[in-house]
């Protein structure tokens, strides 16, 4: 049995009513599969979020960091929804769960169609890295192309996640990707580092009449600025660059960006995609994944997956976007 099939509503109710709120029995799960995170009605009040995290995946270290990371925002008036503090502590446990309460934020996905959106957009990520720069992570992972690369391929060529056609094809292209993302990285050397979101796609940002508000900061980690502006970039090269324009526009109003780190966003978005394919076979065993991504581990997934990365490897060669 897969340790969530223990979480019951029963235990998520219990642990919001440990914390004091009076929950009215309402729990709908939201769309997290990393972790399980559940909005919980109270009785005359809004509804809280309660996030439990996985078993095995974090230290309580790490966890901590990244509550104080968020509180540390919070206190600086940013738009971070921060975890509800009780008696002193953000981090609690029931039934073999660590878990946290955040308070409820509406919104919705951002489109980032206009201008004006994507400036303040970079101004919001200016002040949280203004605020990522005062001091450093110890507990939470810096961002390294060996690890989410090299460790990625080994693991699903290890475990027999490749198909037996394909594998050949696959370990050839991987050497050629990764020698160029290796290169990458070492031509943008010596670049800053701080604390960062970590995984700044548009999901985890909700967006209202006054602005943007930042949301799970569960892959907070050490990295080039850049790694929390790429993934809001979408479209054709021409409409990335005037995207990234934008942000910048905004984002110089607080923080100067190296402009040498615009290299490294197509290395990003390759190890972001080699990432993702080891996430889904690594958590294979959570039942609500098959649910979920029925198609992952069919031929034709590794087949697209192939395609997807010789794509990659031509857009690593070619100039970095221009702004």
């Amino acid at each position: 049995m897969h340790p969530y099939s223990t979480l019951t509503p029963d235990t998520i109710v219990a642990a919001v009513e440990a914390l004091g709120h009076v929950p009215d029995g309402r729990v709908l799960a939201l769309n997290s599969y990393e972790n399980r995170v559940y909005q919980v009605g109270r009785d005359a009040a809004e509804p809280v979020v309660a996030k439990f995290y996985r078993p095995g995946r974090w230290s309580t270290p790490a966890i901590l960091e990244e509550h104080g990371f968020a509180l540390e925002l919070e206190r600086a008036e940013l738009p971070v929804v921060a975890p509800q503090v009780h008696g002193g502590r953000t981090l609690f446990e029931i039934g073999g769960f660590r878990y946290a309460v955040y308070r409820r934020q509406g919104g919705y996905w951002p489109e980032l169609g206009s201008r004006d959106d994507r400036v303040m957009m970079g101004r919001c990520l200016a002040r949280i890295h203004a605020i990522g720069r005062t001091r450093p992570f110890r507990h939470r992972p810096r961002l390294d192309w060996r690890t989410m690369g090299r460790e990625t391929a080994d693991f699903l060529l290890g475990d027999g996640w490749i198909p037996s056609h394909l594998e050949p094809a696959y370990v050839s292209l991987v050497e050629d990707v990764l020698a160029v993302v290796a290169q990458r990285f070492a031509a943008a050397m010596p670049y800053r580092t701080l604390r960062l979101h970590g995984d700044c796609h548009p999901g985890n940002v909700l967006w209202t009449e006054a602005g943007p508000h930042f949301v799970d900061l569960d892959d907070c980690q050490t990295g080039p600025a850049i790694q929390d502006l790429w993934m809001l970039l979408s479209g054709d090269e021409q409409e990335r660059g005037g995207q990234l324009r934008d942000l910048l526009d905004g984002y110089r109003d607080f923080q100067d960006l190296d402009y040498g780190e615009l290299a490294l966003i197509e290395p990003l978005r390759t190890l972001r995609m080699m990432h993702y394919a080891a996430w889904l076979a690594r958590r294979w065993d959570d039942p609500a994944f098959p649910r979920a991504f029925p198609w992952f581990g069919e031929a034709r997934y590794w087949e697209q997956h192939v395609l997807d990365l010789r794509e990659q490897l031509a857009a690593m060669e070619e100039p970095p976007l221009q702004v």
